[in-house]
Order: structure tokens, then sequence, then C-alpha cells
């Protein structure tokens, strides 16, 4: 688990790095009153789906994306668009192998909730990128040498479901055994050592 480095099991080195692009404020909507014409309505952000800025507005029912220039509602991102935007953050000279919308979602992505875009480029490594169907935006990467790590690491903390619950009573068992081992194999040797030395003497 430490022979390769955390930031290649994290697949940085296959994203392009999103340097932040300035827009002036005079050019956009504003922000309030693009959320306002959303229902329901919690929160607003700008961002970017691929030269185009936009914003990106949560509410109860999901995200909208609505065009920041205009503040007009965009229709969600077509699987055209989508391939675009993942070869864009792909960095990888491997070509796209498979783009579908997977309402099945397989454990490596767990804690997210379908449906999901899946871009699964070529290569041994099988880059996959997971993209929001509402918004366009890149949600996570994984590749095989991440699926061996969190295989590993499941079986390092001994949490077989959600693989993140580091303090599960099975690991805490196994860890007081292991305690307790240590500690009678020490209490063994602290009589261990006297005995030897009065047969010793006897001689």
């Amino acid at each position: 688990m430490t022979v390769v480095h955390i930031d290649i099991i994290h697949g940085d080195h296959f994203i392009r790095h999103a340097e932040p692009k300035p827009v002036r404020a005079a050019e956009i909507a504003s922000p309030v009153a693009a959320a306002a014409a959303v229902p329901g309505a919690e929160t607003a952000r700008l961002s970017w789906l691929l030269h185009q800025p936009v914003y990106i507005v949560r509410a109860e029912s999901g995200e909208q994306l609505l065009d920041a220039v205009s503040g007009e509602a965009l229709p969600p991102p077509s699987k055209e668009l989508i391939r675009q935007v993942a070869e864009h953050w792909f960095t990888g000279p491997e070509q796209l192998a498979r783009l579908e919308l997977i309402t099945d979602l397989p454990s490596e992505i767990r804690g997210r909730k379908p449906p999901l875009w899946r871009a699964e480029f070529d290569g041994w490594n099988k880059p996959t990128l997971y993209l929001s169907p509402e918004s366009g935006q890149l949600l996570t990467r994984r590749h095989e040498l991440w699926r061996i790590f969190d295989f590993l690491w499941m079986l390092h903390i001994m949490e077989y479901e959600t693989r993140d619950n580091v303090n599960n009573w099975l690991l805490r068992g196994f860890s007081m055994l292991a305690l307790t081992t240590v500690l009678t194999g020490a209490w063994l040797l602290w009589f261990a050592f006297p005995r030897k030395r009065r047969k010793a003497a006897s001689r």
C-alpha cells in the first residue's frame, strides 16, 4: 500500500489541472437572480462547462445548469458534450473506449447517487471518469491501481462494506486480541528467564 505514491493512487496524474478562469462580473448574470429562478434553490456556484461559464444551482430536486451570462436554464449535457468534457479532463494518451449512463453504481463510487456518466479509457490501468448528468462536472476518477489499493485497504481495516470505518468492532476485537497476545508473551518471558538462570546455577 506504500509502494505507489498516493497521488498516483488518487489518479492525479491523468487529470488536467483546473486553472482558474477569470470572468468579468459585469459580463455575467447575478447569481442571486439566477438561483431565484430555480424552485427550492439552496446554493449557486460559478463553474465552467468546457469554455462556457455556467451557474450550477443545487436544489432539493437536484442540480440545475444555468447560462452564467444570460441566466437562462440550460438542458442537461448531451452524451456528445459529456464525451468532450471527459476527453478534456483526461490527459493520458489512451482513447475513450466506452461512455455510458449508469444507474447501477459499482461499489468503487459508493456514496454517490445515480445516475452517473461513466467514461472508461483504453489501457491496462482502465482510467475511468465519473461525471454528473445534470451539470457535466467531473465527480471522481478511478483506475486499476486505485481498485487494488481499495481492496487492500478493506483488508487492512477489516471493514468489508463501506470500507471507510476504521473504528469498527471487528478491528477493535482483533486489536484487543493482538494486545492480549503481546502482554501474555511478555508475562511468559518475565517468568521464563529467571527459571533458566536457576537451572544453570544448580548445575
